[in-house]
């Protein structure tokens, strides 16, 4: 049994990887604007980034060459801020508004997941569910935020920051599940494997910590 990662995301595979478990990664390509962007406009934010995860899990399945035997895993997510969805900033100038609206604040990161049980080339059953946790940000000085943002990071992550990486010296705290802020929450994965008929320690392997 594996299990085949819908993400390009390095720090979604490192999480798995601590965990135990060594994921096939196959990147989905899904054009998430313009998914979102064929939403409903009254979408709740929890359904946007689950329908976000599905679509991204779903592409993954549909590929030829898949395991056999495996689990797909998509997940999506994005900061709820002020009741307004984040993704990634792309762009050094967004990245700066965003930390003007969120520094010494704190906001909702979600995290759609889905997982598609997938055997000889058929889903046979699929799970989906929203994580929540409130992060509590930091006022990084205006040098600060400026040698953040020169390093790239927060721009290609979603809410313009990183739990795990340099983003992290401008959280205060968390409340919530730290891996689902890094972009896969364990216990959710967890549950939403048991509801698709797969045990955790079937996925289990011998990856480097």
């Amino acid at each position: 049994m594996k299990l085949v990662l819908g993400s390009a995301s390095p720090a979604r595979r490192e999480v798995l990887r601590s965990a135990g478990i060594d994921p096939v990664v196959r990147v989905s390509d899904v054009d998430e604007d313009a998914l979102q962007a064929a939403l409903p406009a009254d979408s709740a934010p929890e359904v946007i980034v689950v329908e976000l995860a599905r679509a991204k899990a779903e592409t993954v399945a549909a590929a030829a060459d898949l395991p056999a035997n495996c689990v797909v895993v998509g997940c999506d997510s994005m900061l709820l801020v002020d009741g307004v969805l984040q993704g990634k900033p792309h762009t050094p100038e967004v990245a700066r508004a965003r930390w003007a609206d969120m520094a010494g604040r704190s906001a909702d990161l979600l995290t759609g997941h889905c997982v598609l049980r997938v055997q000889d080339g058929t889903i046979t059953a699929s799970a989906v569910d929203c994580s929540s946790t409130t992060v509590h940000f930091a006022k990084p000085d205006p040098e600060e935020l400026d040698a953040y943002i020169a390093t790239g990071e927060p721009l290609q992550v979603a809410g313009a920051f990183t739990l795990d990486g340099m983003g992290g010296w401008f959280v205060d705290r968390i409340e919530g599940d730290p891996s689902s802020v890094i972009g896969i929450g364990l216990p959710l994965l967890r549950r939403l494997l048991g509801d698709v008929g797969v045990g955790v320690a079937q996925l289990w392997g011998h990856a480097p910590r």
